[in-house]
């Protein structure tokens, strides 16, 4: 698939300016929307929205289908009727960066109570999108709650650590569960139907300034997921459902012990009997929810490195033929397309590209690798083709201005030499080259835009806490940055094209 040329903003949901704490749904978010339209972008590029897990991370959630409960908007729930404004004066102010114990120790109970009162009083239009919800997206939707209140009930104990007959899905053993769970459960059914209701909501209104959203789909699962829990059988397991073998890369020029991911690993040959229904499923879902979907670790589906999960780092591992062609076949058949582009970062092979080029899926660039030697060439814009994505840096990164302090002498020197002599702001000169690229897509995180540095990071991979945290402050968007983005657009043939009519719904949340 070819993206229309345009450009765009990667900015996670969390880092919104929102009141409470964490960025979410509500009004700062159309408040982006409105400075992305300003701005004449056509994509808005966010990160993975399920239940964060361990690290908090985006990329380890508790469910593939389900929608991270701190990112629906109290404000937009008090106004439908959720809750009463006045509960609204306890949400603390200010944009700090997000502390997700305190954020969940005071939302959490807010959401219970406004879900509590839709049960209660919720008008005849609300409960028949509710029921309608509940009846369309059963076949996730039962199962995820219920791991999710038995997640709570056991302290956050991975599921194998449960009572033997819940671990192993006892049919006799769930009834009862669900029968003395049954309000609890209907709760968090509430919860995330508030959470798609606001999502599709403010999904359309991105359509209705002509800007798509980009989402994000990691290959592999979190071991502490709904999906692992549900699906034993499409896992590598051993008979007390412990992995048998885990995700992770071996090591390289970064780490001497590669990187354990320790996801659990598929049993690709059982996926494949069944015709591959978990992932069309995936992302049918996925597509419901955004316009186009970059798939990371992308090279996991030609090899992906398999590591015995007794091993304590990624060293002693081995390459294990992916799916390949195949999948992506069954999924064009079910979908109609693949509006897709892949993660083909890091050790990429002959055969990585080969196999992205036959299925036409669009590779990215990353502008920040490019100067590190004359083999990261391929990221800067000379060599690409149309069909790439090119980015300033991800959110895997440090910020442009804080890597232009930091780079090796060599790398300033590549930079000036390509660039022109940069006495000024760096961040611009990169943003302007990358759009000025012949890549369709070119995608800035919002940190580039603005000039920030470290402390706007938003993941450092190699540290276990403290990421994922980075929100920006209300009066960092104004017009001079929206302008400057515009007359750019219009300059590099980017600007955006309309997108389908928004759904005319009257959402409930």
């Amino acid at each position: 698939m070819f993206f229309p040329r345009t450009a765009g903003v990667l900015l996670h949901l969390t880092s919104l300016p929102s009141r409470g704490g964490i960025g979410d749904f509500g009004p700062a978010a159309y408040a982006f929307v409105d400075f992305l339209a300003a701005a004449r972008q056509g994509v808005w590029q966010v990160l993975p929205l399920g239940p964060v897990g361990y690290g908090n991370s985006p990329y380890s959630s508790t469910s593939a289908f389900a929608g991270n409960p701190l990112l629906v908007s109290l404000e937009r729930l008090a106004d439908h009727g959720w809750l009463e404004h006045a509960k609204l004066a306890a949400i603390p102010d200010g944009t700090d960066a997000v502390d997700y114990d305190q954020v969940r120790a005071w939302k959490l109970p807010l959401l219970t109570t406004a879900a509590q009162n839709f049960r209660k009083q919720a008008p005849p239009s609300q409960r028949a999108r509710f029921e309608r919800f509940s009846k369309e997206n059963q076949w996730w939707l039962e199962d995820f709650v219920l791991f999710d209140s038995l997640r709570d009930h056991h302290h956050e104990e991975n599921w194998n650590q449960w009572p033997r007959e819940l671990a192993h899905r006892d049919a006799a053993a769930l009834e009862r569960v669900r029968a003395e769970f049954a309000e609890e459960l209907d709760i968090r059914r509430i919860i995330q139907f508030a959470f798609f209701e606001q999502w599709h909501s403010l999904r359309a209104y991105c359509h209705s300034r002509s800007i798509r959203i980009a989402g994000d789909i990691a290959i592999f699962v979190n071991y502490d997921s709904a999906d692992v829990w549900m699906n034993p059988d499409l896992f590598r397991l051993d008979e007390n459902l412990n992995p048998q073998v885990v995700s992770g890369v071996p090591p390289d020029a970064f780490s001497i012990t590669g990187q354990r991911w320790g996801n659990p690993l598929y049993r690709w040959d059982v996926m494949r009997e069944r015709g591959y229904q978990w992932w069309i499923r995936r992302m049918r879902w996925a597509l419901d929810s955004c316009d186009y979907i970059r798939l990371d670790h992308f090279r996991g589906f030609e090899k992906f490195w398999e590591i015995p999960a007794n091993e304590p780092t990624a060293v002693h591992g081995r390459w294990v033929d992916g799916p390949k062609e195949e999948i992506f076949g069954k999924l064009r058949e079910a979908l109609g397309g693949l509006p897709f582009f892949a993660e083909d970062l890091g050790f990429i092979t002959p055969e990585v590209h080969a196999l992205r080029d036959r299925l036409e899926i669009p590779g990215m660039a990353v502008m920040q690798f490019g100067f590190g030697n004359p083999g990261a060439h391929i990221y800067l814009p000379h060599r690409l083709t149309p069909n790439r994505v090119i980015y300033t840096g991800t959110h895997d990164n440090d910020t442009m201005a804080a890597w232009w302090k930091c780079c090796t002498d060599y790398e300033r020197r590549s930079a000036e030499t390509y660039l022109g002599r940069i006495s000024g702001d760096v961040h611009w000169a990169f943003i302007r080259a990358a759009q000025a690229s012949v890549a369709n897509l070119c995608v800035v995180p919002l940190q580039d835009i603005l000039g920030l540095g470290s402390e706007a990071r938003m993941n450092t991979p190699s540290l276990a806490n403290g990421n994922w945290r980075w929100r920006y402050q209300p009066n960092a968007l104004n017009n001079d940055v929206s302008e400057r983005l515009a007359i750019l657009a219009e300059v590099t043939d980017r600007l955006p094209t309309a997108c389908p009519l928004p759904l005319q719904e009257d959402y409930a949340a």
